[in-house]
């Protein structure tokens, strides 16, 4: 578990007045004090302790949520790939404390992502403003919200390196017109956020794939390729690979000991075709027996149960190799 970072002299971020619900779209601002904070039970976006505002969003919708908790499904498997965890904890609060321990700001966010946990995972029950270090990647879903009207600039003045923003597919009557569905990447450069085409902190995973990847019903060959290509380039970077995630190690192992079995039975059945290509041929060699294509390919194709003494038998038996492709399919 990491340790916090150093503390220096307590400065608040500057992000900006205190917070008005006309500033985040989809929200109701409601008077929540900060001794009852801990009991709130709300949605909430943020709040702010000038004004004991807390800004609070609809309770959250199917739309909503697959978007969150796909993430987490498609970051599991880059860090299989990968072959180290990445933490994907949710809506962990956010939080901006005085000397004193006190909350002067707090907000969550849909998703939150650390990719090398080892070294950067909280330490406590909140991630916190100048204690932590924070995320890698914050992802915002926008349904009925809409984070460019101040949450981003909170974020920007909080200095998260890299903010998602996903409008998805689905169409619903409280989706803002204005909102087009995709997925905007927001990296933080000299302070300040630059839509990115494609992901800093996953480098080579495009907005476009990602948004693509965020709304499929069922995962497709081209999302599968995608990360695994974006877990080998993490993997490449820090010398790691599939053989280093303990679970895939194991799967992996047994893969290749089935597949070893597998050879071993399939050569072993080829062998005892053999064997018997080469008896019934020598019978009809010594019987002075003709053979044609048709005898070859029926010994070639024979299946594992035939039975060799049988067919040896009737090579013995048999008038010619007519009689014996007769005798033999019945």
């Amino acid at each position: 578990m990491a340790e916090p970072i150093s503390k220096a002299t307590w400065t608040p971020p500057d992000d900006g007045p205190p917070p008005v619900a006309a500033e985040f779209p989809g929200c109701n601002a409601i008077d929540v004090p900060p001794d009852e904070l801990d009991d709130f039970e709300g949605r909430l976006e943020y709040w702010d302790a000038r004004n004991e505002i807390a800004i609070v969003a609809e309770p959250p919708t199917t739309y909503h949520e697959y978007s969150a908790q796909r993430l987490a499904r498609l970051l599991n498997l880059i860090a299989l790939r990968r072959g180290s965890p990445i933490d994907v904890i949710g809506a962990a609060a956010l939080v901006v404390r005085n000397p004193e321990g006190e909350r002067r700001r707090a907000m969550a966010a849909d998703q939150i992502v650390y990719l090398r946990p080892g070294a950067t995972r909280p330490c406590g029950p909140d991630i916190e403003y100048g204690v932590n270090e924070l995320p890698d990647v914050v992802l915002e879903v926008d349904y009925s919200t809409d984070v460019r009207r101040r949450k981003l600039g909170i974020y920007e003045s909080w200095g998260f390196p890299e903010v998602w923003v996903e409008v998805p597919e689905a169409n619903w009557r409280y989706r803002p017109k204005s909102r087009l569905s995709g997925l905007a990447i927001h990296v933080l450069v000299e302070g300040r956020y630059v839509e990115a085409a494609s992901s800093r902190a996953l480098p080579g995973w495009t907005a476009q794939e990602i948004h693509r990847a965020l709304n499929e019903a069922d995962m497709s060959l081209s999302t599968v390729d995608v990360l695994r290509r974006v877990g080998d380039t993490l993997g490449a970077s820090e010398g790691t690979g599939p053989d280093d995630d303990l679970f895939l190690r194991r799967e992996r192992a047994e893969g290749r000991a089935e597949g070893r079995a597998e050879g071993h039975a399939e050569g072993r059945a080829e062998g005892r075709r053999e064997a018997l290509r080469l008896a019934v041929l020598g019978v009809f060699s010594a019987r002075g027996l003709a053979a044609t294509p048709a005898l070859y390919t029926l010994l070639t194709e024979i299946g594992p149960t035939a039975d060799a003494v049988t067919l040896v038998q009737l090579a013995y038996e048999c008038q010619d190799e007519g009689d014996f492709l007769r005798r033999a399919a019945d």
